[in-house]
């Protein structure tokens, strides 16, 4: 059986870190692609060289060439400036608009038929840029953002209660930013609800580091921004489509009604399949969480609006 092709756009550390991921899973034969040359083949080829220490039987090239993307089955789109300390998502919006737009024109050439995955930050505002140039239906463009929050939420919690990661689950809704929207309520561990394990102030404590998860990352690096929890959410996102797990997800996808919200990409639940997003679930929100969500999807929206496409 031929192994699928997945693209990586952009290699810097989440697109190198993204590139791991999927040579250690070994779900597909990858191309890691960057404008600077030598950058991308040299990364490549140092993964290349890792392979035989871990028996991974997939192939990992880098090239400057788009024509080199051709037939993706997966596009993962990572390209753009990194936040910096004190620099909000919305001041990355107007560089890295002009950044994906060009990528998209340019990856929907040599692979019409690709699902187009986002990581790119203001990342629900990107996705939306990638949805409009692309042309491509909903299902087979979207963002990566709730997997990762939720995941830094749970990571949270099991470091206050000191139980496994494994057992904690959580949901995190709306854009990815200071405005999510990280659903205590539906949040468990082995099933009990998180109210009876914690109190309501070690609760609200962790809903806070949780919007603040990316920026807590960034206040250490000083030069950069998280790249091995994305590159891990990305590799769950990618596997679960091409093994068609049909898993529910937390994943920025087109909303059209759905929450009452249209024409915007937002963080909700979704089975995630062979087709994409094949389903959008909605939940039923408190009025103050609804009114969080709807909080959240204005500043996604404000976005947008900014970007006049």
């Amino acid at each position: 059986m031929k192994r699928k092709k997945i693209t990586v756009i952009g290699a810097g550390n989440v697109g190198a870190a993204c590139a791991h991921w999927l040579v250690a899973r070994e779900l597909g034969d990858v191309v890691l692609f960057d404008i600077v040359d030598g950058l991308s083949q040299g990364k490549a080829l140092d993964l290349f060289e890792a392979s035989p220490i871990d028996g991974r039987d997939v192939s990992i090239v880098g090239t400057s060439s788009y024509a080199e993307t051709a037939n993706s089955d997966i596009v993962i789109i990572t390209a753009g400036l990194a936040r910096k300390p004190g620099m909000s998502r919305a001041a990355l919006l107007e560089k890295n608009c002009s950044i994906i737009s060009f990528v998209t024109q340019r990856v929907v050439k040599y692979s019409p038929e690709a699902f187009l995955l986002v990581v790119t930050n203001p990342l629900d505002a990107m996705a939306y840029v990638v949805k409009q140039i692309s042309g491509f239906p909903k299902n087979r463009v979207m963002g990566m953002a709730g997997i990762l929050d939720a995941a830094r939420m749970r990571s949270f919690i099991a470091l206050e209660l000191k139980v496994s990661v494994e057992d904690v689950t959580a949901f995190v809704l709306g854009g990815h930013g200071e405005n999510m929207v990280p659903l205590a309520r539906y949040s468990t561990v082995s099933g009990i609800p998180l109210a009876a394990l914690m109190s309501p102030e070690k609760i609200d404590a962790i809903i806070e580091r949780t919007r603040n998860g990316g920026a807590e990352v960034v206040s250490f690096l000083k030069t950069g921004s998280a790249f091995y929890a994305p590159a891990a959410a990305v590799g769950q996102m990618v596997e679960t489509i091409l093994k068609d797990k049909k898993r529910i997800l937390p994943v920025a996808a087109l909303l059209e009604g759905e929450y009452g919200i249209s024409g915007c990409y937002v963080g909700v639940p979704v089975k995630l399949g062979a087709q994409g997003v094949e389903e959008i679930i909605e939940l039923d929100l408190l009025p103050e969480e609804s009114a969080a969500l709807e909080k959240s999807h204005q500043s996604v929206r404000s976005l947008i609006e900014r970007l006049k496409i």
